[in-house]
């Protein structure tokens, strides 16, 4: 049977094994069986078994262990976001849709990072917003303000205290410091925007330490305006789209 036949029953029998794990709620570690008696108890063949368990052991749901077959694991979803970004680099529509999930993330977590970060942490904000001013308006070194408004937008994450946000952030800051910032370096870079991105993240700096939360989530937004422009703009090319195709088919 050719691997194209057996793909669909594999993805099946995925799902039936990857349901059972989680409705038995086997913890982390514990032995499920070898591929043999997967392929006797689910009468599946032993390519359909082989692929299966394959597709389970790169979702990180299960291991396999030597002379003692299949280990069941709790998957790790910031190793398998980190592997799947070198295959999200393929397009600018890739690119832009990583923007939007950087967006969501920072803006769903202001409110968290305002309640819960230290003074310590806050302290550590506005040290990085100090080196970021004299990269921007003193030194002019725009490589070093992208890496360092890179870092500004980590820190504010990691005050959440929530590991999963974090995670995710940092595989996004990896994605941008070897994407986006060649790309933004070829942009035109003016004093006047200097000290616009000066000012947002000072005020930004300034609303956390008053605990404003409104205000902060108000100028993350205002962060990524660009990202809610081209939304707004693919909406409108969307719509356009649309009422063409439907005023054709009306003829």
């Amino acid at each position: 049977m050719s691997k194209t036949a057996t793909s669909p029953q594999a993805w099946e029998l995925a799902e039936r094994i990857r349901h059972r794990i989680q409705s038995e709620q086997l913890s982390d570690g514990s032995f499920f069986m070898t591929e043999a008696q997967l392929a006797e108890e689910y009468d599946a063949s032993h390519t359909v078994t082989r692929e299966a368990v394959s597709r389970l052991q790169a979702l990180g749901i299960l291991e396999g262990r030597k002379r003692k077959g299949l280990i069941v694991r709790h998957p790790d979803l910031i190793r398998l976001l980190s592997h799947s970004m070198p295959s999200l680099l393929g397009s600018e529509e890739d690119g832009r849709e990583l923007e939007v999930l950087r967006y969501v993330i920072e803006v769903g977590a202001i409110e968290l990072a305002v309640k819960f970060g230290t003074a310590k942490q806050i302290e550590e904000l506005t040290a990085t917003m100090d080196r970021l001013e004299t990269a921007l308006l003193r030194e002019v070194d725009q490589e070093a303000a992208y890496a360092l408004d890179l870092q500004f937008h980590l820190q504010i994450l990691q005050m959440t205290g929530a590991k999963l946000v974090m995670g995710m952030q940092e595989v996004l800051v990896r994605f941008f410091q070897a994407v986006s910032i060649p790309l933004a370096l070829k942009k035109e870079f003016t004093p006047e925007l200097a000290e616009r991105i000066v000012w947002e993240h000072r005020e930004l700096c300034n609303a956390i330490r008053a605990r404003d939360v409104e205000h902060a989530r108000a100028l993350i937004r205002l962060q990524f305006r660009q990202v809610i422009t081209q939304l707004e703009q693919d909406e409108v090319a969307s719509n356009a789209a649309n009422d063409e195709s439907a005023a054709l088919n009306s003829d």
